[in-house]
């Protein structure tokens, strides 16, 4: 599989207007027993409540007995189990729990998509791609601002996107490079597959799978089409001033060099969204006073936008040049503070210290990796005391007798200590592209 996939690489980088036929004979046993190993592990099971060993243990015959399904067209996904997480905002956030066999197939259809369509994504594209990561969407966003006359920055949000993704344009997108018709009605079952809440079955008739491995690459691929190539077609060349989009996923921002045009670019996004029957949030989406010709008093005062869980400002270096920083966005740090104390909250008497300790260096540690960015030491330092000021809170009240005084607490520390913080990514030391 990995060969054909590699040709059908080659060919959609060499004729972008090939469109491919014959592509459900990539999907076999040997093909899905490899997709098989590729799922993550640990992942919460749908509502069959099958699990990965529970597949592994038969894993020749589960697949041979799917894979005669898949030829019959048979195989219809199971419908989404939906559980709700909660948000900053006191609300809660739906999420999809597909079965395992579902996952499966969606990861041989995704491993296809991606062979077509990574080649022909645009370079200002980072989300959910190989070898692409949101630190380098980061760095291309300092950059735009950093060397380009940037004055404005318009900050957009969609509201909902995966959930109100048009099926039918979604389908036509996929149509411009591919005409074998099985392959597009399985993605169709995908997308129509429903939910399962409570019991109950709810259909589908718009939005990408809930938790789908597939779901990631068809956003990229719609968004590519609405989005990418219409910018550079479309709206960049009306504009006569400097214009670049940075996109991660769903998630974008606009820097732009004039005013006038800024206004302009978020009608015309607004516009081409409606037409897609997408709708911005108005209460995130902004135009922000942004960049290097800002000055720094009344209306003339830069502002701050928020992407990728930094909130990005301006400053000067200690030579008193222009400077752009980012700072952990404060919802993002709330977060993981409250992270840290559910789960003690909950554990703090159900496992020992060591094990509590494990799982605040590993809490710690994926903290830093994310956020530990270039100028941001300060708040990853902010984040490693509160922590240590809630693990000494909650292992206190273990018992009604003290577990620990400060002096204690920080004698076990130095014994045991915690992950100090430190800069992961320097923005300075790898390219954005």
């Amino acid at each position: 599989m990995e060969t054909k996939l590699s040709l059908i690489t080659r060919r959609s980088s060499e004729d972008r207007k090939c469109k491919f036929n014959n592509l459900m004979h990539l999907i076999n046993e040997d093909s899905l027993r490899k997709c098989f190993y590729k799922l993550k592990k640990n992942k919460a099971p749908g509502f069959d409540n099958v699990t990965i060993e529970m597949y592994e243990q038969n894993l020749e015959g589960n697949v041979a007995e799917l894979m005669t399904r898949m030829k019959k067209m048979s195989y219809r996904p199971t419908a989404v189990k939906r559980v709700y997480i909660p948000k900053d905002n006191g609300k809660k956030r739906p999420l999809g729990i597909p079965i395992l066999e579902d996952k499966l197939v969606q990861m041989a259809f995704t491993l296809i998509l991606e062979a077509i369509y990574e080649v022909n994504f645009v370079d200002f594209s980072y989300g959910f791609r190989r070898g692409r990561n949101c630190h380098q969407a980061l760095k291309r966003v300092d950059e735009a601002i950093m060397f380009n006359p940037v004055n404005w920055v318009v900050d957009v949000d969609i509201k909902g996107f995966f959930d109100n993704v048009n099926h039918e344009k979604l389908k036509q997108c996929l149509e411009l490079r591919i005409s074998d018709r099985k392959f597009i009605r399985y993605i169709v079952r995908f997308l129509k597959s429903g939910i399962m809440e409570s019991g109950k079955y709810y259909e589908t008739d718009k939005g990408t799978p809930q938790g789908g491995v597939v779901s990631p690459v068809l956003a990229n691929i719609y968004l590519h089409y609405l989005l990418d190539v219409w910018f550079m077609r479309d709206l960049k060349p009306k504009l006569t001033g400097y214009v670049e989009l940075v996109r991660y996923v769903d998630d974008f921002v606009i820097c732009v060099e004039k005013q006038q045009e800024a206004h302009q670019v978020l009608e015309m996004i607004k516009e081409r969204f409606k037409r897609a029957e997408l709708e911005l949030s108005m209460e995130k989406t902004r135009i922000v006073r942004f960049g290097r010709g800002v000055g720094g008093k009344g209306n003339d005062k830069p502002g701050t936008f928020n992407f990728l869980g930094f909130t990005h400002y301006c400053t000067k270096s200690r030579k008193g040049n222009f400077k752009v920083e980012r700072k952990t966005e404060r919802k993002r740090f709330a977060r993981g503070i409250r992270k840290v104390k559910n789960w003690l909250k909950y554990n703090r008497n159900r496992l020992e210290i060591k094990e509590i300790w494990k799982m605040m260096r590993w809490m710690l540690t994926g903290h830093y990796s994310y956020y530990g960015i270039s100028g941001n030491f300060v708040y990853i330092n902010h984040f490693y005391d509160e922590v240590k000021r809630v693990l000494y809170d909650w292992l206190n009240r273990r018992s009604q007798k003290r577990s620990f005084n400060w002096e204690s607490f920080h004698k076990y520390l130095k014994t045991y200590p915690l992950p100090k913080p430190r800069i992961y990514h320097s923005l300075y030391n790898f390219p954005a592209k």
